[in-house]
């Protein structure tokens, strides 16, 4: 690598390329202040980094020892313990966060979030437009609507399917905005009046909406409308009228689409759903991050057999019926997901080492986001001058103090008011979670966003409990108890501190994207929960979750939860090991061990060999999954619990690994890029990250996946440069 030295930085030549010739101009900071800022601030952040992943250790081993010393130990003496060795500190005083400049979409509306790698350009483009969404094209392309009755999905349009879909959104229409008699699938015309909507039923009566103050503007003319705007539970649809379509043609009312609002927040991702090792790779991270924040990225790409441009959609504009012009956001609200405290990246050097990679992202991210804050784009990310970060994987308040302490260098170094950049925080670690209230209490003037993550929330669990006991199945730790105490402590938690009005309460992923009907029936539960926010793991996803925020008012649920008092510690301290009583068949156990071990596989082997970070992989089963490396940690921690307690033996999951990577070489034969394991898988470096993550399980911090992936990686690109 070649690098350019400033003072006591060593920065790779490429990336320092990018920062003084692309990110530098137009932020009103010269370069020299800059990384000599930079670099003072490195000195008194690397120290203090590293001190917190020291305690991470110190507490692990402590637990470790603890729990060998103490095999059947009592509840009440274990949860002592943690108090005593400061895993478990005393909840603050009551409080009320003081986040302000809080953008709508985050502080007072309720509905779906995208989670995308920021170094794949088309899917950051995609999430970024994914505000706005075809309800058509969502039930069409999906299992949502029944393929039975000559309703197939087929390679042309089928009119039987499309009659379908546009009677179940006539459906959705008559929840969303009733009318005071009849039903929108009655409905022949929408006309406009300066008082509101008129709608003519098939029986030549007329109708208004149940609440005419739904309707709140329109595009065209007020007798010809193109377009009808309707608001219900602070989210917009859209009618869309066109007698000349295909589709508006043919239908009574000339509709030939309702545009839902969908995505409302995105997280551009440069962690978990990432792979980024190296400089280059992090130029690239930075480089799409700043085309979002200048307006400017864009993808060539073909449809329909035709060569388009893709780019980020502007603002949709209507006439008020109030004779005021409406302006809709036409843009996913931005976060940047940095990475967390552990990992560094040799991108920049600090004395001669790699600089802690979250540091990193937390400062360039943030300049880079300053071009949003000065306007130097034709589209407006926040439109209250804020900067969004999502910070991942932080164990306790002393963490999030750090983070804290972290962004008020960083506002200091690019001249910020105090608190222009907001935090969300991941409540994806124990120790997190256990001192949930003391971690938002650390940050409460920037706190922006909570939420849960199952999956590295679990492998966290697994890891910090390993020497306690053999843990049940990895399908059976859903259902116990300690998750929907987790879950619920987390919504209770953020309300009681004031979090409702002004920030998001989230909940995870839905991680089976070609199963939507699923979703549909499963994701209400969470608006239900009184989260305001959740995952979906693409665009379509979006705009049927959107569907459950006006099913369910978000806010009116959150009320109801105010006056709950549940922190539910002592359900989450509730380690979910194997009942005592219990045997598990040597069926049972090859059945989990081939499960766990194929998904390692399919998912490592992209991600070492080709690079990819996030991608729908097939299970044992042949059904798509959305893995990243929350998904990975899960699996390889189970693993490496089963072996630390004989459950499983080297040479059993030596036969499985070899068995599975056959497999997952004939799960992937259609991928032209695939680089397969076999016939040597032994030597495959995809194969020996593998491979490690479950016999090494126990000894990577915290169980994370990152290190033996990011060593593997770059092993890989050195062998294909």
């Amino acid at each position: 690598m070649a690098y350019h030295t400033h003072g006591r930085l060593q920065i790779d030549a490429t990336l320092a390329d990018f920062i003084n010739t692309a990110a530098l101009p137009m932020t009103n900071i010269n370069s020299v202040d800059f990384w000599d800022g930079f670099a003072t601030l490195l000195a008194e952040f690397i120290p203090r980094n590293h001190v917190l992943l020291e305690k991470r250790d110190q507490l692990q081993a402590q637990i470790d020892q603890y729990h060998k010393e103490h095999p059947n130990e009592p509840f009440a003496d274990y949860k002592a313990f943690l108090q005593k060795i400061g895993y478990l500190v005393p909840a603050p005083t009551d409080f009320t966060i003081t986040t302000q400049d809080v953008d709508p979409e985050l502080a007072t509306m309720a509905g779906p979030q995208l989670v995308v790698p920021i170094n794949n350009a088309r899917y950051a483009l995609n999430a970024a437009n994914a505000r706005w969404g075809s309800l058509y094209d969502a039930l069409y392309g999906t299992d949502v609507l029944s393929q039975e009755n000559g309703a197939e999905k087929t390679s042309s349009y089928n009119p039987i399917r499309g009659k379908a879909v546009i009677s179940q959104a006539r459906q959705y229409l008559n929840d969303i905005a009733p009318l005071t008699h009849g039903s929108h699938t009655d409905a022949v015309r929408y006309t406009l009046t300066p008082s509101g909507l008129l709608i003519t039923l098939q029986d030549a009566t007329q109708t208004t909406l149940a609440a005419p103050e739904q309707c709140v503007g329109y595009q065209g003319e007020l007798n010809a409308p193109t377009a009808i705007l309707i608001k219900h539970n602070g989210l917009h649809i859209e009618l869309q009228i066109d007698a000349n379509h295909p589709i508006g043609g043919v239908d009574p009312a000339n509709i030939k689409d309702i545009l839902v609002e969908s995505a409302l927040s995105t997280i551009m991702d440069c962690e978990d759903s990432v792979a980024a090792v190296d400089a280059e790779d992090k130029t690239l991270v930075y480089q799409n991050w700043l085309g979002l924040m200048q307006g400017t990225l864009s993808i060539a790409m073909e449809k329909n057999g035709k060569s388009l441009i893709r780019r980020m959609n502007a603002d949709r504009e209507y006439h008020g019926l109030n004779s005021q012009p409406i302006v809709l956001k036409g843009r996913s609200l931005m976060f940047v997901r940095n990475v967390g405290h552990l990992m560094t990246n040799d991108a920049i050097l600090f004395d001669g080492q790699p600089i802690y990679e979250g540091i990193m992202d937390g400062v360039i991210t943030s300049l880079i986001a300053l071009h949003d804050l000065n306007r130097n784009s034709e589209f407006v990310n926040s439109r209250t001058g804020s900067i969004y970060i999502v910070k991942p994987k932080m164990h306790g308040p002393e963490e999030v103090k750090f983070s804290d302490d972290l962004f008020n260098a960083i506002e200091d170094l690019l001249s910020l008011k105090r608190y222009t950049i907001k935090i969300g925080i991941m409540d994806e670690e124990r120790r997190t979670s256990v001192n949930l209230k003391a971690c938002i209490e650390q940050a409460k003037a920037r706190v922006v966003f909570i939420n849960t993550g199952f999956l590295d929330r679990t492998g966290d669990e697994i890891h910090t409990s390993m020497q306690k006991g053999v843990f049940a199945p990895k399908a059976e730790l859903k259902q116990r108890p300690w998750i929907h105490a987790y879950e619920q402590a987390n919504v209770i938690t953020g309300l009681h501190a004031g979090m409702s009005g002004k920030a998001q309460i989230g909940k995870g992923m839905w991680p089976i994207p070609d199963q939507m009907a699923n979703m549909m029936s499963a994701k209400i539960g969470h608006p239900q929960s009184g989260a305001n926010t959740a995952w979906v793991p693409s665009p379509t996803a979006a705009t049927l979750h959107a569907l459950h925020y006006h099913q369910v008012d978000v806010y009116a649920v959150q009320k109801t939860l105010n006056n709950s008092d549940f922190d539910g510690i002592d359900t989450i301290l509730d380690i979910p090991l194997l009942e005592a009583d219990r045997t598990l068949s040597s069926t049972e156990i090859q059945a989990e061990l081939d499960n766990n071990i194929q998904g390692i596989l399919g998912y490592v082997v992209r991600w070492v060999h080709q690079g990819i970070g996030c991608s729908k992989v097939p299970d044992i089963h042949n059904v798509g999954l959305m893995e990243d490396r929350a998904t990975l940690r899960i699996s390889a921690q189970h693993i490496a619990n089963w072996l630390t307690h004989g459950v499983v033996t080297i040479a059993q999951i030596d036969e499985t690994l070899a068995r599975m990577a056959q497999l997952v070489d004939e799960q992937n034969t259609d991928d032209a890029e695939y680089i397969p394991m076999c016939p040597n898988y032994n030597a495959a470096i995809g194969f020996q990250a593998a491979r490690d993550l479950i016999v090494l399980g126990t000894t990577q911090p915290s169980g994370y996946t990152e290190p033996l992936l990011h060593e593997r990686r770059r092993e890989m690109k050195a062998t294909l440069a």
